[in-house]
């Protein structure tokens, strides 16, 4: 290897820091207690800055919830979320008409666009133990050509996405699952779904890759270079406690900017580790960002919000700002367009 692989590190906090074409990343992993019949938590709220309740108190966060946790509706315009659900269940609602409950390894990706309005709430469905949540969700921003596309509703079901199980010499195994982009390594290729068409992930140039990484005990795993020159790549190293990474030691909790332009072997130590995975060739653009609006310059976000008040991007057509699909622990979707999936409950969503 002729050059350090690691360009940069940082210690990983709640917000985790990201690199163009990705504008925010953060890891949500509360230890929710049993529910109550409101299927917001059985305990006391005392001492939760309500409707704020970002503090991590006894191990859980009501976020903007009132009574159940996560957040009500809000709007976003000029870019994409990728919300990726790994422990409990999302209720998902939007001004477009869609509603959906997912988890346990299913992938929402949200095309803002030109403007939408959803709510993200997590219901707390168990009454006899706890409620673990585990989720990333992900920004990834949209080019000035498509900031003002149709917004688009898109499940990636658990069952569908892409895994690959890589053994090392040593037996010990790395399992890799492609959310976005194109995986070689060795002989293997995993090809992911279908991004929205919209997305700066289905333009050919762009590169992106979203991958999870589940690495057992002393396992090896060589990280394929990119595919494109002028690619940039973020490895997050989020559990487990110690990493090699081209010959680098690395600590758990570390946030790395590594180079492309070559294969990188990962040696994990002692005990079982988890990474994320985020790359893409840049877009490249100023980007001017005021809360739920990213576009490309402050006049642009005036009109964002000028157009939001006037004409709420739609309007809001459930009966609360804070929606839950029942007391049922199942997994569905119900799209704008009159599509209707259901799918079986699976064991890593009820954990």
């Amino acid at each position: 290897m002729s050059a350090n692989p690691i360009l940069s590190t940082q210690a990983l906090g709640f917000r985790w820091a990201t690199i163009d074409p990705f504008l925010f990343c953060v890891y949500h992993d509360d230890a929710y207690p049993r529910g109550n019949a409101n299927l917001g938590p059985d305990a006391s709220l005392a001492g939760r800055d309500m409707g704020q309740d970002f503090a991590g108190k006894d191990g859980w966060r009501m976020y903007h919830g009132t009574t159940v946790p996560g957040f009500p509706s809000h709007p976003h315009r000029g870019f994409e979320t990728v919300t990726i659900v790994r422990k409990g269940l999302i209720d998902h609602s939007d001004s477009l008409g869609a509603t959906a409950r997912f988890g346990g390894g299913d992938v929402q990706w949200l095309t803002a666009g030109r403007g939408i309005v959803h709510s993200e709430m997590f219901p707390l469905l168990k009454r006899d133990r706890p409620n673990r949540l585990e989720l990333f969700q992900i920004w990834l921003n949209l080019p000035a050509s498509h900031k003002m596309v149709a917004p688009h509703f898109t499940m990636f079901w658990s069952e569908q996405v892409p895994h690959h199980v890589f053994t090392g010499i040593n037996e010990a195994r790395t399992e890799v699952a492609c959310i976005a982009g194109a995986l070689k390594h060795a002989g293997a290729a995993a090809q992911s779904l279908a991004p929205p068409p919209d997305s700066w992930a289905s333009q050919p140039q762009s590169d992106v890759a979203i991958w999870t990484l589940k690495m057992a005990a002393n396992a090896r795993w060589i990280l394929p270079a990119a595919s494109a020159s002028g690619t940039r790549r973020s490895l997050y190293f989020f559990k487990g406690s110690s990493l090699g990474v081209g010959g680098q030691a690395v600590n758990g909790q570390t946030g790395m900017e590594l180079r492309c332009d070559e294969d990188i072997e990962l040696v994990n130590g002692a005990e079982f580790a988890e990474l994320l995975v985020l790359q893409g060739r840049p877009i490249a653009e100023p980007v001017a960002q005021y809360g739920p609006f990213v576009m490309n310059t402050e006049a642009e976000i005036q009109q964002a919000f000028a157009d939001y008040q006037r004409t709420q991007f739609g309007g809001w057509p459930w009966p609360d700002h804070a929606p839950v699909h029942g007391k049922e622990a199942r997994r569905f979707a119900n799209h704008a367009d009159g599509k209707a999936e259901t799918l079986p409950i699976q064991t890593a969503t009820q954990e």
